[in-house]
Parts: C-alpha cells; sequence; structure tokens
C-alpha cells in the first residue's frame, strides 16, 4: 500500500509538472488580432489585421509578414556568421571560411566592382563576338550551360518518371527574359506594358555594356521578337503542372532526330555526359529551336546570348548595372520600392551558391537537436492524421484506400540540413573578381548537378539549402522536406504551445504531406513512379472533388478584372486544405493522454490552432507582386490562403461559433473536401 501512494504520488506530481510546463508555454500572438473585425466574416483580418497595420511593407520587400520578417532576421543572423568569417586572418584554400569568407568579401568590395565595371565579361563577350557560324552558336550554348545560363534550352539531372532510383537528363524549354509565355503572347494592358518596359530595359543593359544607343534599342526590338517566338512553342504554366504533358521519355538517337540541326554529340561530350536515355519536357519546343537555330542569322544568335550573359551577370557587377537590374526585376514585376542593402543582397548570394557550406555554420549556431526531435514528433503525428483521415474516407474504395496507405508509408521525412554535407573543395573562390566568384559557384553547381546523371539516386541530397524559410515535397523521391530556416517563430518555436505549432508549421507539414496526394503527387505511386494507382470510380470521384477548388479559387480576385487561375493554384490550395485539416487531427492526437492547454488572452486551443495560421501566413502583398503571382505562381496569395481552406472546415466553423451563413463559412453544396 505504501509503494502504491507513493506511485500515486509521483504521478501526481508528473501530472502537476506537464500542466506547469504547459501552462508556461506561451500562445498566439494577440496583440496582432483586429478585435474590431469578426472571426466568421473575414478571419484573415481578423487574425492579424493589426499587425499588417502597424507593420507596412519594408520597402525593399515583395510581401511582409512575420514570417517574412523572421526570413529577414535569419539573414541578419547570417550577416553575423558572414562578417566573422570573413574578417579572419587567411583561412586553408578550400575551407569553408576562406569559400564563404572570400565569396562575401568580394560581393561585399563596391569599391572594386565598381572600378572593374563590365571588364569582368570581356573574356566572354569577345568569344561571343568570334563565333562566325552555328556550330560557334553551339559551342557557345555549351558554355553557357556549363555556368548555370541555360538557354535557349535547359539540361538538368532528375529522376525517371518511370525508374525513380535512377537518374536521367531532363531538358527543358529555356530562354526567356521575363517570368513565363503569357509575358510576351497576352494582349492585356498590362502584358503591353511589361514588354514595352523590357525593351527598355534591354535597351538600358546594352547602353551600359558599351553599345550606341541607336544600336541598343534595335538589339532590344530584335530579343524580343526572337523571345516571342520562343515564348509561342512553350507550354504556359497550368499544362506545365501536368507531369504527363512534360514525360516523353526517348533514347539518345530520338533526341538527334527531334533537333537536328544540334549537334548533340558534341554537346554531351563538352558537357561531359554519356549518351543515354533522356526526358524532354518540350518536344515541340525543341523543335522549334531546331528550326530557328539555322532559320536565324548567326548576328542574331550572338545577341541573344549577349543578352543573357549580361542579364545573368548584372546583379553581380557595378551599381549601374545592379539599379537598372532592380528597376526592372525588382520595382516594376514585384513593387518593391527600394533596394536591399548590399550585404544583404551579398548574403543571399552566398547562400545561393554555397548554401551547404553556410548552412553548416547557420545549424551549428542556431538550430538545436531538441528542435529536430520536436519537429520529428510533429511529422510523425501528422503522417498519423493522414493515415486516419484516409481509412476515414466515405467515398474511396478500400482497394485505393490500401495504395494510399503504401505511399504514405514510404514518405521520407527530412529536417534541418543534410546528414552529409557538400564538399565545396576545389571552387575557386577569391577576392579579386566577384563574377568570376559567381561563375565558379555557378559551374559547381552544374557539375554537381551532371555528376548524378546515370547513377542510382542519392536519397540523401536536398532542393534547399538549410538557413532556406521553406519547406518541399519531392513526388519522385516521396521526400517532404523542412529547411532549418523555417524551423522559427511565427512558424514553429520550442516555447509555444502545441496548439500554436500545429497551426502553424503542422499546417505546413499537413501541406507537404498532402502535395503527394494533390493533383500532381496522385499520379505518382508508392515508390514515386508516374502510374495511376487509382480505381477508375476513385480517380473520377477525386477529380470532382479537385474542380471544386478549382472554382472557389477561380472567384478570388486580387484586383478588378484579376482573379486567379484555380488550375493553376490547384495543387498549392488542396496542400492547405488537406494540411489545415489534417494538422487538426494531428493537434488532436498530440493531445491524448497530455494535460489540456489552457484558454489563453480569451482563446481556447481551438481558436489558438486556426489563428497561428492566419498569423503564420498573414502576408500583405503588394500590388505589383500580387499581379506576378496570379500570372504565374502557383501559389495563391496569402489573404486566400488563410481564408480559403479554413472555410471549407466545418472544426473552424465550430470553434469560433460562426452561423452557417457567415461569410467564413461556405455553404454545405460548394464546401470543398479533398482528403
Amino acid at each position: 500500500m505504501r509503494a502504491i501512494r507513493i506511485v500515486s504520488v509521483v504521478a501526481a506530481l508528473s501530472v502537476a509538472l506537464l500542466q506547469a510546463q504547459s501552462n508556461a508555454l506561451r500562445g498566439i500572438e494577440p496583440s496582432d488580432i483586429d478585435r474590431t473585425a469578426d472571426a466568421c466574416t473575414d478571419f484573415y483580418q481578423f487574425a492579424n489585421g493589426k499587425w499588417r497595420s502597424e507593420n507596412p511593407v519594408s520597402a525593399a520587400m515583395r510581401r511582409w509578414s512575420r514570417r517574412w520578417a523572421a526570413a529577414e532576421a535569419a539573414k541578419d543572423r547570417l550577416h553575423e556568421i558572414l562578417t566573422e568569417v570573413s574578417a579572419l586572418p587567411a583561412q586553408p584554400k578550400g575551407s569553408v571560411e576562406q569559400l564563404i569568407g572570400d565569396f562575401y568579401g568580394a560581393c561585399t568590395d563596391e569599391t572594386r566592382i565598381n572600378e572593374l565595371g563590365v571588364k569582368p565579361l570581356a573574356p566572354l563577350l569577345s568569344e561571343i563576338d568570334q563565333v562566325r557560324d552555328v556550330a560557334g552558336v553551339q559551342r557557345m550554348i555549351g558554355t553557357f550551360h556549363a555556368m548555370g545560363i541555360h538557354v535557349p534550352f535547359a539540361l538538368y539531372a532528375g529522376s525517371d518518371n518511370h525508374k525513380p532510383a535512377d537518374v536521367i537528363a531532363q531538358i527543358l524549354a529555356s530562354g526567356l527574359g521575363m517570368p513565363d509565355r503569357d509575358y510576351y503572347l497576352k494582349p492585356d494592358a498590362r502584358f503591353k506594358e511589361a514588354r514595352e518596359k523590357y525593351v527598355t530595359h534591354v535597351t538600358n543593359i546594352f547602353r551600359l555594356a558599351g553599345e550606341p544607343d541607336a544600336a541598343a534599342s534595335g538589339i532590344a526590338a530584335s530579343i524580343l521578337r526572337f523571345e516571342t517566338r520562343l515564348a509561342e512553342v512553350s507550354l504556359d504554366n497550368v499544362a506545365l503542372r501536368d507531369p504527363v504533358a512534360t514525360d516523353h521519355k526517348m533514347i539518345f538517337s530520338d533526341l538527334q532526330r527531334l533537333a537536328p540541326t544540334f549537334n548533340w554529340l558534341a554537346y554531351y561530350k563538352q558537357a561531359g555526359l554519356t549518351p543515354a536515355p533522356l526526358n524532354v519536357t518540350e518536344p515541340k519546343f525543341m523543335q522549334a529551336f531546331s528550326r530557328e537555330l539555322t532559320a536565324e542569322p548567326v548576328a542574331q544568335w550572338k545577341m541573344y546570348l549577349k543578352w543573357h550573359l549580361l542579364h545573368t551577370a548584372a546583379p553581380a557587377l557595378s551599381d549601374q548595372f545592379v539599379k537598372e537590374d532592380f528597376a526592372f526585376n525588382g520595382a516594376f514585376l514585384y513593387g518593391a520600392t527600394e533596394m536591399k542593402p548590399r550585404w544583404k543582397r551579398c548574403v543571399e548570394m552566398t547562400d545561393a551558391l554555397l548554401g551547404e557550406a553556410l548552412g553548416k555554420k547557420y545549424v551549428e549556431k542556431y538550430f538545436p537537436p531538441e528542435a529536430k526531435a520536436r519537429m520529428q514528433d510533429l511529422v510523425k503525428n501528422l503522417l498519423a492524421a493522414m493515415g486516419e483521415t484516409i481509412q476515414g474516407l466515405d467515398w474511396m474504395s478500400a482497394e485505393t484506400k490500401a495504395r494510399a496507405t503504401e505511399k504514405l508509408a514510404t514518405f521520407n521525412p527530412k529536417i534541418g540540413y543534410p546528414d552529409r554535407w557538400k564538399d565545396y573543395r576545389g571552387v575557386p573562390i577569391s577576392r579579386i573578381s566577384f563574377w568570376d566568384d559567381v561563375l565558379a559557384g555557378r559551374a559547381f553547381s552544374v557539375r554537381d548537378d551532371l555528376s548524378t546523371i546515370g547513377k542510382p539516386v542519392d536519397r540523401g541530397r536536398w532542393g534547399m539549402t538549410p538557413p532556406t524559410s521553406d519547406a518541399y515535397y519531392n513526388p519522385l523521391l516521396n521526400e517532404i522536406v523542412f529547411p532549418a530556416g523555417i524551423l522559427q517563430p511565427p512558424a514553429f518555436s520550442m516555447d509555444v504551445n502545441d496548439a500554436v505549432n500545429y497551426g502553424a508549421i503542422g499546417v505546413v507539414i499537413g501541406h507537404e504531406i498532402s502535395h503527394g496526394f494533390d493533383d500532381q503527387g496522385a499520379q505518382y505511386d508508392a515508390q514515386g513512379r508516374l502510374s495511376n494507382w487509382w480505381t477508375a470510380d476513385d480517380l473520377k470521384k477525386f477529380q470532382a472533388r479537385t474542380d471544386c477548388v478549382v472554382r472557389q479559387f477561380d472567384n478570388y480576385f486580387v484586383e478588378p478584372g484579376v482573379h486567379h487561375n484555380g488550375k493553376l493554384v490547384l495543387g498549392e490550395s488542396i496542400g492547405d486544405l488537406a494540411g489545415a485539416k489534417i494538422a487538426y487531427r494531428a493537434f488532436q492526437i498530440a493531445q491524448r493522454g497530455k494535460p489540456p492547454i489552457p484558454t489563453m488572452d480569451d482563446f481556447t486551443p481551438e481558436q489558438q490552432f486556426f489563428i497561428a495560421w492566419g498569423q503564420f501566413r498573414g502576408d500583405t502583398v503588394r500590388p505589383e507582386f500580387a499581379r506576378t503571382m496570379v500570372q504565374g505562381d502557383p501559389h495563391p496569395i496569402a489573404k486566400y490562403r488563410v481564408i480559403g481552406p479554413l472555410s471549407n472546415l466545418p472544426e473552424f466553423a465550430q470553434a469560433f461559433g460562426c452561423k452557417p451563413d457567415a461569410p467564413m463559412v461556405r455553404a454545405a453544396a460548394d464546401r470543398c473536401e479533398v482528403w
């Protein structure tokens, strides 16, 4: 009996301790909430309206929220690392400290960069000038590809759609200087304006490179005409989302027949590749490229190549080039009113080209093991919630459920950083010429990518750098990846309760899991093969449910006359809808056997869950950027990523006591539910 009493006391103390720990954790940000707004009328305004009114978009940013403010704050931490490392005495050649320190040091040496002007490009510009024939054009295309300048097509490594354990060459359409084909082809006033601004921009860049005014304007007009022809044979953004539309595996001889004017054997030799089966995502584009190669004068090809060299190099050249690049690509397309400070742009470029070297330093300092363990627990519960959701579907047959469950069981979560870091030794980085450092970094990235072709897939590789504030799903490897950069408040914190973590990063985890079952991911099976695993009847039901989401987002306008394309944003919108639903279920799983989370700031745990999503996703978006997003981004703007999915969830309406006719409650006949 005495032993029983001791056990009872210990158990009571344990419960009390857990309760105390739960009470000590923070909840949502009550100061962000607009209490004059009604959660059931406009939850986006309710959840974060006060924060947005008090924190206008930073002049250098396209959008702004606590999430983006946190991403910029992470760059402050990277800045500290790079400032410290770049100030060290000479470090061993090829060491992480030497590479990132010298790259950053060269980037921040504005005086030297301005003194050099366009001179760093002189060898490449001269090489283009010496081109005399089609064979010379082809050699320059190969040279450009080795530097990561992918015009007019691109060749990357990627898993075989039908044997995802094998890596093959993937040839993609490329070569446009504006965001996508519609900027060249659509008659709307905003696209006409973009074409006019683009010609002015190209003209200005050529003037800065030394071309006389009249010649520069003529070159710019010819560039637009040439790229327009490429745009005419390129797939649009909706078609590119269909993996079947871009699945054209062929043997090497088929490629030569497809584009016969290009010497593919010579190109492969120049790239260090061995001819082997490959995939061509857009055969019609490659046929058109083959025609243009001989139909277009060599002089036109030379101007086109010069433009894309200048276009690529501009951010790494002198101030005049940087400012002109910003005027079109930053201010006009995205609405930013000033450039980010030099140090921040240099941080971003270091991360882009030497990301795992810089990332290793970042995670050592800012991503502790206990944070990774907490994330692993969240992912485990989200996968369990998705499993329960699949089993509970009343519209899916047992046969398809079994295959969906099989696929779910093969998910591979990656959290924080790679288990094996990239080795950058041998990359020739110095403080002599920043453009040469950029070239060295780009060339390494190309070699590193192409080196995987013809080999079994390396599942340890990452597609994002550790400091990146984002996440992704890869259907061919069936992996969900969460870099350390996103695992910070407001997405994730060790100091907040489960309601907040599951409502923020939990929905992101659910979003990435559901990409394995969205309109694209659902076409890949448990082994990552592009293969139908649905019964015909279940697939028809699934597509009817996704059509509901298309209709919903077709009716979300960013301004009069400009609305989302439901088919373009379908995958991301399914991800948000399913992500919120299964994260809510995972939150309930996580609370089993634990003391209840207390009501905080008058909000129940359930309300805190949904508010956390509204506060994480609560971006203010510049009108220019909203228009650009609607045109080509598969993600909806933030407002509709908040109100869109939540208005479909009965759990949301119940949490806030919304009436059936409230704006945040879609009528039963219009309610969308995919998973």
